[in-house]
C-alpha cells in the first residue's frame, strides 16, 4: 500500500500538509490542491482509517435512530442524513428500533461507547420517563420529529400545529362542519399538537368539537380504518375527516369504500404528510406536506455544529404547506 509520506513526494509538499488537505483542516491554492490530488489518484492511496480517528479522536461516524426505516417519511429523511453525511466525510449507522425502548438505549450506548460522535433521535412512542432520564448523562445529541419532554438538546420539528389547523381550516372552507379528526397516540408530541391545531380551526369558524369526533391511536393504515368504522356505525357520521398521518388516512379511506360510500363525495379527506404515494391515490389526497429531507440536512447540521462545539439553536421549527387534491368537496345537502 502506497503511504502518505510518498504522496507528499510526489505532490512537492509536506506530509503535514497533505494530512490537514485530507481532513479538511486547510485550504490550498488550486495548483497545490490539484496537485495532491492526483498524487493520491496514481499512487491509489487510501487512508488509514484508524490512524486518521486516533489522530483526531473522533470516529467520524454518527448515529441515527429510527423508529422504521420501511416507512417512506422516514426512509427519506435517513437518505437525506446520509447525503449530507458524506459530504463532510462521515458515515451513518443506522438503527431501527421498531419503536422498541431496548433498542433505543442500545443505540444511545454505541454513543457512550465512542463508537459513533453523535446521535440522530427519532422516536415514535410517547416516552415512559426512561429515555429522558438516560439522556441526561449524554452529548452530542439531536432530536427530530418527535419530542422528548424534559431532554435538553438540540430539536428539530415540523410547524404541526399550524399544518392542523391548514388543513380543518380547508375542510371548513369546502363548507363542512362536522369534521372528525382521527389522529396518533394522545400523549406523542406531534399528535398533540396536530389535535391542537385542529381545535384551533374549529375554534376559530365557531364550531363546537363533539368528543366523539376525535380518535387517538397509532400512526397506521388499521387504526384509521377501525376509527373510521366506527365513526360510520354512528347516528351522525361526519361529512369529513383531518387524519393526524397520510398513513391513517388511506385506512380511512378503505373504511368509508367498505360501506359502499365514496371520497369526496360522500367524506371529505385531508391527511398529513405528503407520503410519495399520496398523490397516486384515487382520489389524489389533499394533505399536509412535510419538508422532510429538510429535516435531515439541517439534522445533521445541527449535530454535526455540536461535535464542532459550536452552538446551534435550540429549537429549529420548519414550515408545512397545504397540498390540494382531490379529496375535498362541499358536503352533500
Amino acid at each position: 500500500m502506497s503511504t502518505i509520506n510518498e504522496v507528499a513526494i510526489m505532490a512537492r509538499v509536506s506530509t503535514t500538509t497533505v494530512s490537514r488537505y485530507l481532513n479538511n483542516r486547510i485550504e490550498l491554492p488550486a495548483e497545490t490542491a490539484a496537485r495532491i490530488d492526483a498524487a493520491i489518484a496514481a499512487l491509489d492511496y487510501r487512508p488509514n482509517i484508524l490512524a486518521k480517528r486516533l489522530s483526531l479522536g473522533r470516529s467520524e461516524a454518527i448515529g441515527m435512530m429510527t423508529p422504521e426505516i420501511a416507512n417512506p417519511f422516514f426512509a427519506e429523511l435517513a437518505a437525506a442524513v446520509e447525503d449530507e453525511a458524506e459530504k463532510h466525510g462521515y458515515s451513518v449507522l443506522m438503527s431501527s428500533t421498531g419503536g422498541n425502548r431496548e433498542r433505543e438505549l442500545a443505540s444511545l450506548r454505541r454513543l457512550k461507547d465512542g463508537h459513533v460522535d453523535g446521535l440522530i433521535m427519532m422516536t415514535n412512542r410517547p416516552d415512559d420517563g426512561s429515555l429522558a432520564a438516560t439522556l441526561h448523562h449524554y452529548g452530542h445529541i439531536v432530536l427530530i420529529d418527535e419530542d422528548i419532554p424534559g431532554v435538553n438538546v438540540p430539536k428539530i420539528f415540523v410547524e404541526n400545529r399550524e399544518g392542523a389547523r391548514a388543513a380543518t381550516r380547508h375542510l371548513i372552507e369546502a363548507g363542512h362542519r362536522r369534521i372528525a379528526h382521527i389522529g396518533g397516540p394522545a400523549k406523542l408530541f406531534s399528535a398533540i399538537e396536530r389535535l391542537a391545531g385542529y381545535r384551533d380551526a374549529m375554534a376559530e369558524a365557531g364550531i363546537t368539537v363533539d368528543d366523539g369526533d376525535i380518535r387517538q391511536g397509532e400512526y397506521s393504515r388499521e387504526f384509521g380504518r377501525a376509527a373510521m368504522l366506527d365513526m360510520l356505525a354512528g347516528a351522525e357520521p361526519p361529512t369529513a375527516v383531518f387524519a393526524g398521518s397520510d398513513f391513517i388516512a388511506i385506512g380511512i379511506m378503505e373504511a368509508v369504500r367498505s360501506k359502499g360510500l365514496g371520497v369526496p363525495q360522500d367524506i371529505s379527506l385531508v391527511g398529513f404528510d405528503d407520503m410519495p404515494f399520496a398523490d397516486l391515490l384515487a382520489p389524489g389526497l389533499t394533505t399536509i406536506r412535510q419538508p422532510t429531507a429538510e429535516l435531515g440536512r439541517i439534522g445533521f447540521g445541527t449535530l454535526k455544529a455540536l461535535i464542532d462545539k459550536t452552538s446551534p439553536p435550540e429549537l429549529t421549527r420548519l414550515p408545512v404547506a397545504l397540498v390540494k387534491r382531490n379529496s375535498v368537496a362541499p358536503p352533500r345537502s
